[in-house]
């Protein structure tokens, strides 16, 4: 560890204001100046260890995944914000709602919700306005958001609660990103009132989902949706969950559900503006299915090539760009000896741009991904993260996107006056804006 390269706090802190606006630029240089794994000093704390190499994040994520748990980050900062749910929680605590939830997204369970997921998509998707340049960034954040609000709460008249929700969780996202990238200034948040301030708001939304988690109880309805399932999970001992376990569950839904969903999506329609080629090949894809079907969910298979359109943008723009991970006990990762409490950050980004595993790894080229060359990218490649802590809901996202991609690819041709995005790397990484020309097909 100690002959790692480092980057020094001194460096840390002259380039403070970059790293607040954009880490990746910063990170970038330092891989390329550095190797696949150095250590950066942090201004507070102990030295953080930075990789992209591939046997090491494999290691953490998947060989050796039991000595590796989250870092507080997570479970104390980003839960206070978002709660104590599958995301921000590790242990044994991790395991029991992993369980209870996993089954609420078995295919079988998905394939019900897939009239709420096509309409909902359909009726957002009305808000296109063909012949003008427009950011489709909010129109792909609000159709994500709607997606799982009528996932969750089928039937419900919700639009004004899920949009103050949404402001909520964007809001204190933001002020999340500033405490851990402005560790010196947390004595400010704290006495300025920022910090109180927006845990108020985090108990805003609590209650807005507790009031309609009892309109769904007082309703006496079993829908079948999401929130549905999780009504009637139950522990081994046959009790169901806390209301306030139950709720923190939901949230955590809502803000990685729709976040990550309309970041890709937004990635996905801004690469294939840029590629007309691309853009034509899935067109005539799309246009084969039935999109009438009764079973739509036997239809989505043949839009194999729409898959792969998504995964390369995915591979290009990971939502999870980051992964943050400690060590529980001691340990031996490649030739690196991890001492107790190290923690270390696996960068997704780099690792799915490294010119060691991807052939011009800037290019977007959704070949990658056919069937007979995708089992051979699983080392290299982790989306929705990787080992038993991957993304609990990343069938139900993938659906999602494939549905979008489709209806939008059926009626329209896209085009885009920008090349290369400005990137916003929050707790997922967003784009800032993403014009797009729609011209009706």
């Amino acid at each position: 560890m100690k002959n790692l390269p480092t980057i020094s706090r001194r460096e840390v802190f002259r380039n403070r204001k970059r790293i607040l606006k954009n880490p990746l630029p910063f990170h970038r240089e330092n891989f390329e100046l550095l190797g696949d794994t150095f250590r950066v000093k942090v201004m507070l704390g102990p030295a953080v260890v930075f990789t992209r190499d591939a046997r090491i994040i494999a290691h953490v994520l998947q060989k050796n995944h039991k000595n590796y748990q989250k870092s507080a980050l997570q479970t104390r900062d980003l839960a206070r914000y978002i709660g104590k749910g599958i995301l921000t929680s590790t242990g044994e605590h991790w395991r029991v709602h992993r369980r209870m939830i996993q089954p609420a997204f078995h295919r079988k369970k998905l394939a019900g919700l897939f009239d709420i997921m096509k309409a909902t998509i359909a009726a957002e998707l009305k808000g296109i306005k063909p012949g003008e340049v427009s950011d489709i960034f909010p129109l792909m954040g609000d159709l994500a958001f709607q997606v799982v609000a009528r996932s969750l709460f089928s039937g419900s008249d919700i639009t004004k609660q899920m949009k103050r929700l949404q402001e909520i969780t964007e809001d204190n996202q933001r002020m999340l990103i500033q405490e851990m990238r402005q560790p010196y200034l947390k004595w400010w948040f704290h006495l300025s009132g920022r910090v109180k301030r927006h845990l108020k708001m985090a108990e805003e939304g609590r209650s807005l989902l507790n009031e309609l988690i009892e309109r769904r109880i007082a309703s006496k309805q079993q829908p079948d949706d999401l929130l549905d399932m999780l009504l009637t999970s139950r522990y081994e001992d046959g009790s169901p969950m806390p209301r306030r376990q139950l709720i923190d569950e939901v949230l955590i839904l809502f803000t990685a559900g729709h976040e990550t969903t309309a970041n890709a999506l937004s990635f996905t329609l801004h690469l294939l503006a840029n590629h007309p080629e691309i853009q034509e090949k899935l067109y005539k894809e799309v246009c084969a299915i039935d999109w009438e079907a009764v079973d739509l969910i036997a239809e989505l298979p043949k839009l194999q090539y729409t898959k792969q359109c998504i995964e390369e943008a995915l591979r290009l723009y990971p939502p999870v760009y980051v992964i943050d991970r400690v060590t529980v006990q001691q340990d031996k990762a490649g030739a690196l000896d991890f001492p107790r409490d190290t923690l270390v950050l696996l960068s997704i980004f780099e690792l799915h741009r490294s010119r060691k595993h991807w052939e011009e790894p800037e290019e977007y080229k959704p070949e990658r991904f056919a069937p007979d060359r995708k089992k051979d990218l699983s080392r290299v490649y982790y989306p929705f993260g990787g080992g038993p802590r991957m993304c609990v809901g990343n069938n139900f996202a993938m659906y999602e996107m494939m549905i979008a991609l489709g209806l939008i690819a059926k009626q329209y041709r896209l085009e885009s006056p920008l090349k290369e995005l400005q990137l916003d790397p929050l707790i997922s990484l967003k784009p800032k804006t993403v014009p797009v020309l729609f011209h009706p097909r």
